[in-house]
């Protein structure tokens, strides 16, 4: 919107150029998600608290957690206004890249706040059945990955990009590309849900991973940058940066309320729409396998639920002592900011690592 107003006035006045920058749009998007975030959180927690949408905690849990018990969720909600509006106001909504992934956002959005509502508001426990919860995952991901492949111009835009090997990319047919799309966007969502199990320990590794990838879409939007740096160039995709921001800014943000101890989580609503975010970004700049190393935080937790459940069921008997694991190092004995701060570390070498495949070929 601002985009396009600063192109109305650019013949009446030179200066207004600046705001065409994307660079310098990129951080006004991040500050401006930052601020709608500081600016609506204290409300949106105050309303949350007064219509007592609360955290259900379960016992068999780690008992530090039964202290948690009614805080205000569904906090997601404030990620994707302060993304959402920062969008609107700082990318050029003619590029479809941001439509893209925007409307991902927002699908698998809804699809967490209703399953939010219907543990939180109508008292179901159980929300959405799962068999309904994947079936619309499906539908927004599928959706999302034919439309890349319908309105991609050429045959960069639909190959798997192999990192740190030189110019190796897998070409992928029609159908391969709508399933390994399918599996990164809803594979994403998933796996960041399930990393949501404790204060801030979810939203500060989608900050970091987000801003990693914006600096991916910077640089394969630009044919110079991405010619030097041996990565696919595709046209278009640097305007996703201006998402990316906002998904920085609006992250820390909420992370400014969702610290230890937290005033309010995200939920499905923003787990999931944040994870979605993730994977949509990571194909639409094809850096799929990165997305894979940058997210290793998420893919550990999602791994550890998977061994923990295939073995109970093979031997009955447990491989962790709670999955996700970060439950496990719970109890056995680590304070929870620990954790946090572990894991954001463990964040930090991985991002620096997939960042490094930029230039490591």
């Amino acid at each position: 919107m601002l985009y396009r107003l600063a192109e109305l006035l650019l013949p009446h006045y030179s200066g207004f150029r600046v705001f065409t920058y994307l660079t310098l749009r990129g951080i006004l998007a991040a500050l401006t998600a930052l601020l709608i975030a500081l600016l609506v959180g204290p409300w949106m927690i105050r309303s949350l608290a007064a219509r007592q949408i609360g955290q259900n905690v379960r016992e068999l849990g780690p008992q530090s957690h039964l202290s948690k018990q009614g805080t205000p969720t569904m906090g997601g909600a404030l990620i994707l206004v302060a993304m959402l509006a920062s969008t609107l106001l700082w990318a050029d909504l003619g590029n479809r890249y941001v439509w893209i992934v925007a409307g991902v956002t927002a699908a698998f959005g809804l699809i967490g706040f209703y399953d939010d509502y219907l543990k939180l508001v109508v008292g179901n426990s159980k929300g959405l059945p799962a068999r309904w919860k994947y079936l619309l995952q499906s539908v927004a991901g599928l959706g999302a990955a034919v439309a890349l492949l319908y309105t991609a111009s050429t045959p960069v835009a639909t190959a798997l990009h192999v990192p740190f090997l030189k110019s190796v990319a897998v070409p992928l047919g029609p159908v391969s590309f709508v399933v390994v799309s399918y599996f990164v966007i809803v594979g994403s969502s998933n796996a960041v849900n399930l990393t949501d199990g404790l204060d801030g320990l979810a939203i500060m590794p989608s900050v970091m991973v987000a801003g990693a990838l914006g600096v991916f879409a910077y640089a394969s939007g630009n044919a110079i940058f991405a010619s030097y740096l041996l990565i696919p160039h595709v046209a278009g995709v640097g305007e996703v940066l201006i998402f990316c921001s906002t998904l920085v800014g609006a992250g820390l943000g909420f992370l400014w309320f969702n610290t230890y101890p937290a005033q309010v989580f995200m939920g499905d609503v923003g787990a999931l729409a944040l994870g979605a975010a993730l994977g949509a970004i990571a194909v639409v700049v094809r850096q799929e396998i990165v997305l894979f190393v940058m997210g290793g935080v998420f893919v550990l937790e999602t791994v550890s639920v998977i061994l923990q459940v295939a073995s109970f069921k093979l031997t009955g008997k447990r491989i962790f002592r709670m999955a996700p694991i970060h439950h496990h190092f719970e109890l056995k004995g680590w304070a929870e900011p620990k954790v946090i701060v572990r894991f954001w570390i463990i964040t930090v070498v991985l991002v620096l690592a997939g960042l490094a495949t930029l230039k490591v070929r």
